[in-house]
């Protein structure tokens, strides 16, 4: 789930735009071919109209007051009544019309004073005898020796302009609606060939994550050349901070064995230790010691590189010693962890993370505790869970802080949850106090697959 605010799928956001502009360009190619399309069949209707128009004044014969043909010119389709094809000739009074008029009368309107050419046919629009709507042509000859002009008008129905141009707009949209979802299959097979790069990026990040690659490959494309080159630059820079910070260890570590070695040998003489407690104590620190000591000697020789670490066998071993450390209270550690299921961590630093969940489940339970894994995207999720008393919301926050204990009167130093803690987030993971379906409390600890 995106966060709020956070922008959405970039392959979405591609989509979405050349799907809206495919669209814009579809419907405009459409509206520029139909007007095209338009003045195309127009066009010929007015020629055919104005051929008409050029054979009635060959044969026009008669004088103003009574007006003849040398030819019928009532042919088809001039010959049908009410067709919308008709013809008429007006010379003041005397007028001839076309056998489709039926003896009525074509209403011409009047032309514009000003045209560009006074002497070719003139386009027009009216209203037929019946109420149909009709394109005209019209053509006025002047009248000899200063008589009436003669008006010539010939005139086809609007459906034969509309009919053949939505037929062939039907088929044009057809086709239009075919090459845009063609057009658009293929910008999606474009973004996803371009898109698929950053896939392979976050793959091969992913295996960086697991350990399995030191650097991203410098083999890609040169649009994100660069991103993997800034990536690059700040995993060696993360690596070199580790290993300081891993020599700022060892060197601490070093600094403390000469007066730990100086203190365990004063205790080891007669009467320094009188009650034992203190032996113990120096030994615990020496032992941690020399673990931090192998962790950056490891470190210096391995590079960033992780290891990876078989949770179930670590967890099998740390049921038996756990078992045998609290043998007296017959407590029942169940597991329930696949075979071949790993985390890429250092297998000591596993150790004591689990070591110190686990131990704390059997410190506080009742008599069960639970230990599970799973599998979750990127990486693995432990949760340890016992049947104890639990813990509410404030006293969760509370033991997760160094030294901090809720009761004094178990043994324990307060550290261990937040070592877990530490170490977790110290490899990208995450340490989290819930609630335990056994009653008790339950620890979510995730780390990288």
């Amino acid at each position: 789930m995106n966060p709020a605010g956070a922008p959405g799928s970039l392959q979405r956001r591609l989509l979405l735009a050349a799907g809206l502009f495919l669209g814009v360009a579809v419907v405009a190619a459409g509206l520029s071919i139909g007007f095209v399309l338009h003045r195309f069949v127009r066009g010929q209707l007015d020629g055919r109209l104005d051929d008409r128009l050029l054979s009635l004044v060959s044969d026009l014969r008669g004088g103003p007051g009574a007006l003849s043909l040398g030819r019928d010119r009532d042919g088809p389709p001039f010959d049908r009544p009410g067709s919308g094809w008709y013809w008429q000739i007006r010379r003041g009074d005397a007028v001839l019309g076309s056998a489709s008029l039926d003896g009525r009368r074509l209403a011409v309107p009047a032309l514009p004073a000003r045209r560009r050419d006074p002497d070719a046919p003139a386009p027009a629009d009216g209203t037929g005898p019946w109420g149909e709507g009709l394109i005209l042509r019209v053509l006025t000859v002047p009248g000899p020796a200063g008589g009436p002009p003669t008006v010539f008008a010939a005139a086809a129905p609007e459906a034969a302009l509309r009919g053949p141009v939505w037929e062939a707009l039907r088929t044009l949209a057809l086709c239009l609606a075919v090459i845009g979802v063609f057009l658009f299959a293929g910008v999606m097979l474009q973004v996803r060939l371009g898109l698929r790069p950053l896939r392979g990026l976050r793959d091969q990040l992913a295996r960086v994550r697991a350990g399995r690659l030191d650097r991203l490959p410098e083999r890609q494309p040169a649009e994100i050349r660069p991103l993997v080159a800034e990536m690059n630059a700040l995993l060696d820079q993360n690596a070199a901070q580790l290993e300081h910070a891993r020599g700022h260890v060892a060197n601490l570590a070093h600094g403390l064995k000469t007066p730990l070695a100086t203190l365990a040998m004063a205790l080891a003489e007669p009467g320094a230790d009188r009650d034992g407690s203190l032996a113990p104590l120096v030994e615990g620190m020496d032992r941690r010691i020399r673990h931090h000591l192998r962790r950056a000697r490891a470190a210096a020789l391995g590079g960033p590189a992780r290891s990876r670490a078989d949770l179930a066998a670590h967890v099998a071993d740390l049921r038996l010693a756990l078992t045998r450390i609290h043998a007296g209270r017959e407590i029942a550690v169940a597991t329930a962890i696949p075979d071949g299921l790993g985390v890429a961590c250092d297998p000591q630093d596993l150790d004591e993370m689990l070591g110190n969940l686990v131990d704390n489940a059997c410190r506080w339970c009742r008599g069960r505790v639970a230990v599970s894994a799973r599998r979750e995207g990127a990486q693995v999720v432990v949760r340890v869970e016992d049947d104890g008393p639990g813990l509410d919301a404030a006293a969760r926050e509370a033991v997760l802080q160094r030294g901090r204990r809720l009761d004094e009167s178990r043994p324990g130093h307060g550290f261990g949850l937040p070592i877990a803690l530490e170490l977790a987030e110290l490899y990208g993971g995450s340490l989290a106090l819930e609630t335990s379906g056994l009653g008790g409390l339950a620890v979510r600890l995730a780390l990288p697959a």
